[in-house]
């Protein structure tokens, strides 16, 4: 799959923004999704384990620091004034123990910020390759399957399980596993500790966070349809827009736009209804958790002050509690946001894995590549074709193509026409028959050798993002500028060339000022270079102005000559000097031979041609 740009771009899948507590797309089995991706990644198994493990580590050692803590203070309050029988006593503290108290603190924390580092780098890594490798298993993938399969997918569907999926694999795993880690153990980690000081205030401490725990789940349950809702007048807002803005002549001309203006009005008032409620239930869970937090510091201190007075616990305990409740409180909704993204890496990594896992074009790498140098004869032998199952499309297509004979295929729309050239390129397998290259069936040698005998010219001119002796040579090896130079000549597109500031090194973009003309030239131009046997020209003229289709008709019939092809034309004016004319009707051939024969039998053909004059009287 090419990195280049093309010149002629369409829309592809834009990627949102994924933040908390936005609506994901629920996987289909998230489970059995999430054990596939852990069977794709085991490779890197081994070293996402040691970055979980120093994660773990490190969170640990953040759970012991306020224990450490409690002791400092315990410390420190030993050396505080106090009355011993209406005495007051003066103690002093004993600094050397609060200076090594202190001292392993600061390397305790250092350590936790090292494998904290550690384990954030190994995941940024690790999950940065996993995206890399699905990117070039998909590329692949898209070399491997067949054509119809692109019949029943748009390219903008492929194009996001690319991007946007794989890049939201990589993301959420990154930011999810490491958090769902820290989460469990600080959360866990926190309680034990807590229990181990006191369990009276650890249960005031679970109470309060408990309560905060069940309005942050309400507080999700109800903006999550909010958030649905928003998502879905935004698409329908942007949708609306978009038709506007691109039929905005039209618009005009009808006196549309009252109604249009209605319409978004109606759509614009359900979004900023949606969107408010949304933000302002999401806004609530941080200043929620915030007043639960600050609501167990006093639960803490009230319940600890009573328990200090009683000589149950020391005042270093309150302190070491003050730190366990926000560790305690903070896993709480990294929880869900570790879940959203886990949900996320779910419905992403189904629409890889189920794109990974289409049906390929079947391994050739057995046949021999035995068409080299051939003369150009070509035969269809009954040949008969469906897209879909018990839906034929070609019935019983046969026909004798001399070797250097221009073929004219006519027809209405529907007929066929194109899908037999993707029969004789072998982008479709038949349903029954036979196509034979120089008397060898196209089935019996390797797809690639097939596309090799040909060059093609189609309606669509497909230009990518080079200079424009690049986009001539394409893949073709070992030629020359002035091999260049001459194609372009010949096609009558040199002298335009040397116009440009740049030459042949002009640089073709989106902003390149190029006709439809003379991008249809420069194609031309490639089909000369890849001098193939065999040229298909698909409605080669139809996007162009009479005066152009002159020009370019001309230079097509420079490139067949020697050749054998195969031309689709609507303008049947274009055809008139064909060899041969394959007239199809609902997928059979119902006439053949040249122009002048076919108008003199006063059939279907001549129904075309003379309707199309008509037209234009």
């Amino acid at each position: 799959m090419s990195e280049r740009k093309t010149v002629k771009t369409g829309r592809g899948s834009g990627s949102g923004r994924h933040g908390f507590n936005q609506p994901v797309e629920k996987p289909k089995n998230f489970k059995k999704t999430m054990v596939k991706l852990m069977r794709y990644c085991k490779q890197y198994l081994p070293a996402i384990s040691v970055a979980l493990i120093t994660a773990l580590i490190g969170t640990v050692l953040q759970i012991i620091g306020p224990d450490l803590l409690k002791d400092m203070t315990n410390e420190i309050t030993k050396g505080l004034p106090a009355l011993i029988n209406g005495v007051p006593v003066v103690n002093s503290i004993d600094l050397s123990a609060v200076s090594s108290v202190a001292w392993l603190l600061t390397a305790i924390y250092g350590v936790s910020l090292l494998l904290n580092l550690v384990q954030g780098q190994i995941m940024a890594i690790i999950t940065q390759r996993i995206a890399k490798t699905m990117r070039t298993d998909i590329s692949r993938k898209i070399n491997r399957l067949p054509l119809k399969y692109f019949d029943k997918v748009s390219y903008g569907d492929v194009l996001s399980r690319v991007t946007n999926d794989v890049d939201a694999i990589g993301q959420t795993l990154n930011q999810s596993l490491g958090t769902l880690v820290t989460a469990i153990t600080m959360f866990f980690g926190s309680l034990i500790m807590m229990f181990h000081n006191n369990w009276i205030m650890a249960i005031t401490a679970v109470a309060t966070s408990l309560i905060g725990f069940i309005l942050m789940i309400l507080i999700m349950a109800k903006s999550q349809k909010h958030f649905v809702t928003q998502q879905q007048e935004l698409g329908h807002i942007n949708g609306h827009v978009e038709e506007i803005y691109s039929g905005h002549n039209v618009v005009k001309v009808y006196n549309g736009g009252k109604a249009a203006k209605k319409t978004f009005e109606e759509i614009n008032g359900r979004l900023y209804t949606s969107a408010w409620k949304s933000q302002f239930l999401s806004g609530l869970m941080m200043p929620l958790m915030n007043f639960i937090g600050n609501f167990g510091y006093v639960a803490v201190c009230v319940i600890g002050a009573a328990l200090v007075l009683k000589g149950t616990i020391s005042f270093g305990v309150i302190v070491a509690f003050m730190i366990y409740i926000r560790l305690f409180t903070q896993p709480l909704s990294q929880f869900a946001q570790a879940f959203n993204n886990l949900q996320r890496t779910a419905a992403a990594g189904e629409r890889v894995f189920e794109f990974l896992e289409e049906a390929e074009l079947a391994n050739e790498s057995q046949k021999q590549a035995t068409l080299h140098r051939i003369k150009g004869d070509v035969e269809f032998q009954h040949v008969k074709f469906g897209y879909v199952p018990g839906k034929t499309v070609i019935h019983n297509f046969s026909a004798r193509i001399k070797a250097g004979q221009k073929v004219a295929i006519v027809g209405p729309t529907g007929a066929g026409k194109t899908t037999m050239v993707n029969l004789l390129m072998r982008f479709y397998d038949l349903d029954g028959g036979a196509i034979l290259l120089d008397n060898v069936p196209i089935d019996q040698v390797p797809r690639e050798n097939v596309h090799e005998q040909f060059s093609m010219v189609l309606q669509d001119t497909w230009l990518f993002e080079g200079t424009i002796k690049e986009n001539i040579i394409y893949s073709k090896e070992g030629i020359s500028d002035d091999q260049v130079v001459e194609a372009c000549k010949t096609v009558g597109l040199h002298h335009f060339i040397k116009t440009l500031p740049d030459g042949y090194d002009t640089v073709l973009s989106d902003k390149a000022s190029l006709s439809e003309g003379q991008k249809q030239l420069i194609t031309i131009a490639r089909a000369m270079i890849q001098n193939a046997p065999l040229l298909i020209l698909d409605e080669a003229t139809s996007s162009v102005d009479t005066r152009t289709e002159r020009i370019v008709q001309k230079a097509m019939d420079r490139l067949t000559e020697g050749r054998t092809s195969f031309v689709i034309a609507h303008r049947l004016s274009t055809i008139k000097n064909a060899d041969l004319i394959l007239v199809m009707k609902d997928g059979d051939i119902v006439e053949s031979g040249n122009h002048e024969e076919l108008l003199v039998k006063s059939g279907f053909y001549a129904e075309l041609y003379n309707s199309q004059f008509e037209h234009v009287a």
